[in-house]
């Protein structure tokens, strides 16, 4: 019999499986296969009905029907990354502004709320927190959802943020397993190199991870991340690298970063992939998200992108590629994961006075830095939005700030090729004299398209403020304004009060 038609066989590669899957109720493709044995789903953002409240539980009442263990995750960071309010926007303030406040009490404290979401949405494991240490500013990918850009800094607060979120009940992943602080490249994308001898990645990007790894987080997610000094594989596929994370004490479950990311399914295929994922000692192979908000753009179905990695452990299983120990491995670490979610339900997370504690507009308050002189005149007023494309993290569609301000949005960036002039003068064309202007940017290191236009903008329009949601500059820009260290609703409503002289 091949393994394609064996129903032990097939159960045990569904269970080391988690995909996503489109609509907001279970396909009948997905109940089947929780039905067969399915470790789980992924939930994202086109997953979520933001109207009804309780839409999101009873779709998890329904998975968990089909399989009682099924392990419910969510991509939910928290700041720019979010899928249970990607619709409007985060109330939960950036990793990079609960880095600027630095108390790791309110770390904690935003874990443990982060943990209460999830589990009045059904949810058990939350991909969170991340534990790059963002050394290089111009990282395309990670930016203000990292706590910071030092080791001690990221380490006490990803040792908080796991504590919180495992004392709230549900499991912590901390990614992205060995770092991807330091890259030019978003790994949805390409397929990013750390260039950084071995001695530097081993100082200044891997203590973090072993401080998760000592505050007991339950499972840790690989990067798509080439580290040249490690070898010529991306982290995901790398026996050396995994096994590093094992030789620094991690028994939890290693969960792949998702397979249909073009670091993995351009270089490799996301098929071939899992099976060298597996081999080299992952334990649970995230598919991704299927939807047309993917990058995939919906060429594919969920079924498709599921049953593509399906079939290529089960061809593996038959040709000898994977042997069957491998799969039981992985299936028995993702076994334990779904037995630690069991056990944190029943003891039913922590208590509503820890919650309580938690204010998410003073941790955004405290976060934001002031440059310069900053006034808004209240009337007529334009966002001007100058941002980069968001990553593939990133989910939410919602531009808070011109609701939050009441203002009308005018969108011009991303820049990419584009003339920066033609494309400013444009835009200024076409807003009144006596609007108030203010600029959303997110990329002003010295050099870039952003840092070019708000020097255009500074001379045809100086009474311009400037709200910059990615990191600080190193140096002056051309016009006052704030430094949020994170884009999200919350971050929003505290930027319109500070215009309004509510709050500084």
């Amino acid at each position: 019999m091949s393994a394609s038609t064996d129903p032990a066989v097939r159960s045990l590669v569904a269970s080391v499986l988690w995909p996503g899957f489109l609509g907001r109720t279970a396909p009948d493709w997905l109940l089947h296969a929780l039905d067969e044995g399915l470790a789980g789903v992924v939930y994202f953002g086109q997953n979520i009905d933001p109207s009804d409240a309780e839409q999101l539980p009873a779709l998890s009442a329904r998975l968990r029907e089909a399989r009682p263990g099924a392990l419910l995750g969510v991509d939910e960071e928290g700041g720019p990354v979010t899928r249970l309010e990607a619709a409007l926007g985060s109330t939960l303030p950036s990793a990079s502004q609960l880095g600027r406040v630095d108390d790791t009490a309110v770390t904690r404290a935003a874990g443990v709320e982060l943990a209460r979401r999830l589990r009045a949405s059904g949810a058990n494991v939350a991909l969170a927190p991340v534990a790059d240490v963002n050394t290089n500013p111009r990282n395309p990918v990670i930016g203000t959802r990292a706590f910071g850009a030092t080791a001690d800094l990221v380490g006490r607060h990803v040792a908080a943020m796991v504590s919180g979120i495992q004392a709230g009940g549900v499991a912590a992943c901390v990614k992205h397993f060995p770092g991807h602080g330091d890259t030019a490249v978003d790994s949805h994308l390409g397929l990013p190199h750390v260039t950084l001898p071995g001695v530097e990645v081993e100082a200044e990007h891997l203590p973090p991870f072993q401080a998760a790894i000592d505050a007991g987080v339950a499972a840790v997610m690989t990067s798509h991340v080439v580290v040249d000094a490690f070898g010529d594989l991306p982290a995901t596929l790398d026996p050396r690298v995994l096994g590093m994370l094992r030789e620094r004490g991690f028994a939890g479950t290693i969960i792949t970063d998702a397979l249909d990311m073009a670091a993995i399914r351009s270089e490799f295929g996301a098929g071939p992939g899992a099976v060298r994922a597996i081999l080299a000692g992952a334990d649970l192979l995230c598919i991704g998200n299927p939807s047309d908000l993917g990058p995939k753009h919906g060429a594919t179905s969920d079924l498709d992108d599921y049953a593509e990695v399906r079939d290529a452990l089960l061809a593996a299983v038959d040709d000898g590629t994977l042997p069957i120990p491998a799969l039981e491995r992985a299936s028995h670490s993702v076994a334990g994961l779904s037995d630690w979610t069991a056990a944190a339900s029943r003891a039913g997370g922590a208590s509503t006075g820890e919650v309580g504690a938690f204010d998410a507009r003073q941790v955004v308050r405290e976060a934001i830095v002031v440059r310069g002189t900053v006034s808004v005149a209240a009337g007529d007023r334009v966002v001007l939005d100058l941002r980069d494309r968001a990553s593939g993290a990133v989910a939410s569609t919602a531009e808070p700030f011109s609701v939050a301000l009441g203002a009308t949005r005018v969108v011009v960036g991303p820049f990419g090729g584009r003339d920066v002039v033609a494309a400013m003068c444009d835009a200024l064309g076409g807003i009144p004299e006596s609007s108030a202007v203010v600029a959303l940017v997110d990329a002003v290191q010295p050099g870039s398209p952003q840092r070019r236009a708000l020097g255009i903008l500074a001379a045809a329009r100086p009474s311009a403020v400037i709200v910059n949601t990615g990191l600080p500059a190193p140096d002056e820009l051309a016009l006052p304004g704030l430094d949020t260290y994170g884009s999200s609703r919350v971050t929003a409503q505290v930027v319109s009060e500070a215009f309004e002289g509510v709050a500084a």
